[in-house]
C-alpha cells in the first residue's frame, strides 16, 4: 500500500498524541506538518486532517477522529492515509488487523508513514507491521506499569499528581494554596454543613462570577468531588483511598472533612434528591391530622395544603396561602437567632465541639484500622475469611460514628448563625432559596398550621404555631 497506480487525490492525514503536556496541541501539529510535506513530495492531494490530541491508542478508549477517518475511508471520501509513524495510528495488534481489513474493504491502496516507511500492502510489510505493533503494545504495557508504580510511590510520599488542570484552591504546582479560592472552599464547606444543597451552592458560585479552573460553570458533581476530596483536608488519595499526609497545606480541618463525609452519607440515607422549590417544603404540618403539607398552586396563588388520597394520607381539609406564612416564619426565625433563648441554647457549644472532636478521633482510628486490615490481606498475612470477619464490626462502628457526626452537625450549624439574625435579615432577599431553607431548618423543627377561624377571610397569624429545635 505504499504507492499504487495513480497518485491519490483525497488523502487523509491522521495525527495523534497520548498526552499533550504543553496543552497547546503543538505535538500533533508537528506530525501534521511532516505529513503535509510527505504528501507534497509524493504528489498526493490532501482531503482532510484527522487529529486525536491527548488520547491514547493503547487503552481502547474511543478516538473520535480515528473513527471518523475509518468512516470516510469506507464511504470513499478519502482514498489514502498519511501518518507520522505506525504507533501513532495504533498500539494494539487487534486494532491493526481491524485497520487492515477496513482499508482492504474500501479498496484503498495507499498508506504511507513519515518515519518507518512500512508497506502493509505486502505480506512481508504486514508481518513487519505486526511485529512493530506487538513491540508498541509491549512498550505501552511496560510504560503503564512503570507509571502506575511511580504514581503509587508519589502517593505514599504525599506528592501531588499533576493533571491537565490544576485543582481548585491550589496553584498549577498543586501545592501552593490560592487564598481567594481557599476562602471560597471554606465558605462552601460551612454552608454545605449548614444544610445548603450542592445545587444551591453551584447557583451561588455562578451568580457571584466564580468559575471553575477550566473557566466554565459549576456542576453539582464537580462541587461534590471538591467538598468530599481528602485533598482540601491535606490528605493524598490514591484510587479513592487516603494513603498519606500530603506535602501541601490543608484548606479545611480533618474534623470538617469527616463532617462533610458524614453529611453526604446522611443525605444518601434520607433519599432526598429533588431541588428545593419552596421555603417551607417539608416543614409544615396539618393542625387537624398532623400530616405534612404540600405546596400547590391555584391560578395565581400558591398554597400549602393537606392532601388526601392513597399517596398522601392527609385529611384534605386544611389549606393556607403560602406567601404570608413564609414571611411570618422567616421573620420569626431571624428574630429568634438574636434571642436570649438562642444564646442559652448555644452556650454549650464547647461541649458540642468536644463531642464532635471525640467522634472524629474515633472515626479516624477505625478508618486506620480498616486500612491496616486491607494491607494485611494484600500482603497475604491473613486469609479472606479472616479479613471478612474482622472488617464487619469495624464497618459497623464507622457507620454508627458517621451517623452520630451527622447529628452533631446540627449543633455546629446553629452555632454558625446564632446571633446573626439582624445581619441575615438585611441580606435575606439576596440569599438563594437553598440558603434560606437551610437557615430556617437549623432553627425550626416544623410549623403547625391550625384550622381557619370561621368567618375570618384574611390571613390569621395565630394559625401558625412554630415548633423550635431550640
Amino acid at each position: 500500500m505504499a504507492t499504487g497506480t495513480g497518485a491519490p487525490r483525497r488523502a487523509a492525514i491522521y495525527a495523534r498524541i497520548s498526552r499533550d503536556i504543553e496543552g497547546s496541541g503543538a505535538g500533533v501539529q508537528r506530525q501534521v506538518t511532516d505529513c503535509q510535506k510527505l504528501a507534497e513530495s509524493v504528489g498526493w492531494g490532501v482531503a482532510d486532517t484527522y487529529v486525536d490530541n491527548d488520547l491514547s491508542a493503547y487503552t481502547g478508549k474511543p478516538r473520535p477522529e480515528y473513527a471518523r477517518m475509518l468512516t470516510d475511508l469506507a464511504d470513499g471520501v478519502v482514498d489514502a492515509v498519511l501518518c507520522y509513524h505506525m504507533d501513532r495510528l495504533t498500539r494494539r495488534p487487534k486494532e491493526l488487523e481491524e485497520f487492515v481489513e477496513a482499508v482492504e474493504a474500501a479498496g484503498v491502496k495507499h498508506v504511507r508513514f513519515v518515519a518507518g516507511d512500512t508497506n502493509i500492502g505486502t505480506g512481508d510489510g504486514l508481518m513487519m507491521a505486526r511485529v512493530m505493533g506487538a513491540f508498541a503494545s509491549h512498550e505501552s504495557v511496560s510504560k503503564s506499569r512503570r507509571m502506575a508504580r511511580k504514581w503509587e510511590q508519589d502517593a505514599l510520599e504525599g506528592k501531588p499528581r499533576h493533571g491537565s488542570t490544576r485543582p481548585f484552591g491550589y496553584a498549577p504546582d498543586c501545592i501552593t494554596v490560592v487564598p481567594e479560592e481557599a476562602a471560597i472552599i471554606r465558605e462552601l464547606v460551612n454552608r454545605f454543613l449548614a444544610g445548603e444543597s450542592a445545587r444551591s451552592l453551584c447557583t451561588w458560585l455562578t451568580d457571584t462570577g466564580v468559575a471553575t479552573v477550566a473557566g466554565g460553570n459549576w456542576q453539582t458533581s464537580t462541587l461534590k468531588q471538591i467538598l468530599t476530596s481528602g485533598r482540601i483536608a491535606g490528605y493524598r488519595e490514591h484510587k479513592g483511598v487516603k494513603v498519606a499526609k500530603a506535602v501541601w497545606e490543608p484548606i479545611i480541618t480533618e474534623e470538617q472533612h469527616r463532617q462533610v463525609l458524614a453529611h453526604v452519607e446522611a443525605r444518601k440515607r434520607s433519599g432526598r434528591r429533588a431541588p428545593q422549590r419552596y421555603l417551607l417544603s417539608g416543614l409544615l404540618r396539618c393542625g387537624r391530622c398532623g400530616t405534612g403539607l404540600y405546596s400547590s398552586r391555584r391560578e395565581d396563588t400558591r398554597r400549602y395544603v393537606c392532601q388526601a388520597g392513597p399517596d398522601h394520607y392527609g385529611c384534605g381539609r386544611l389549606t393556607v396561602v403560602a406567601d404570608p406564612v413564609e414571611r411570618l416564619i422567616a421573620d420569626a426565625v431571624l428574630f429568634r437567632l438574636d434571642s436570649p433563648e438562642m444564646a442559652r441554647a448555644t452556650s454549650g457549644k464547647s461541649s458540642s465541639d468536644e463531642r464532635t472532636a471525640a467522634l472524629s478521633e474515633s472515626l479516624a482510628t477505625d478508618e486506620a484500622q480498616m486500612e491496616e486490615l486491607a494491607q494485611a490481606y494484600a500482603a497475604r498475612q491473613i486469609r479472606m475469611a479472616d479479613w471478612l470477619t474482622a472488617k464487619k464490626p469495624i464497618e459497623e462502628r464507622i457507620e454508627t460514628t458517621r451517623r452520630n457526626l451527622a447529628r452533631m452537625n446540627g449543633h455546629s450549624d446553629l452555632a454558625r448563625i446564632a446571633g446573626h439574625g439582624k445581619q441575615l435579615s438585611q441580606q435575606w432577599t439576596s440569599l438563594n432559596l437553598g440558603r434560606q431553607h437551610a437557615i430556617v431548618k437549623a432553627v425550626l423543627d416544623h410549623g403547625v398550621i391550625r384550622p381557619m377561624t370561621p368567618g375570618v377571610r384574611t390571613f390569621d397569624a395565630a394559625r401558625v404555631v412554630p415548633v423550635w429545635r431550640v
